[in-house]
């Protein structure tokens, strides 16, 4: 069944992030993002499609934009955190 899942972000370019996944398969369906570098947030939208939720998680966590403690991309994988608190 698909599924989707609002994050608004703090401390990045990017205001919110929504994700759209299978929730029996946990893959990312589409990922849209409003603010930030859109054509960098676009590319990574294409990127992780098709990916699990873990997978994308794992490989976004932590990645820091500048002197920022976060990153878009880090916003993405406190997403998919919140996803997973909500089950």
């Amino acid at each position: 069944m698909k599924k989707d899942y609002t994050h608004i972000c703090r401390g990045t370019c990017s205001r919110q992030i929504t994700i759209y996944y299978d929730d029996e398969t946990k893959k990312i369906i589409d990922l849209e993002v409003v603010g930030g570098c859109n054509g960098n947030l676009k590319g990574i939208g294409e990127l992780v499609k098709g990916m699990t939720l873990d997978e994308v998680h794992n490989k976004l966590k932590g990645v820091r934009c500048g002197m920022k403690s976060t990153s878009c991309p880090d916003q993405i994988a406190l997403a998919i955190e919140e996803i997973e608190l909500e089950k």
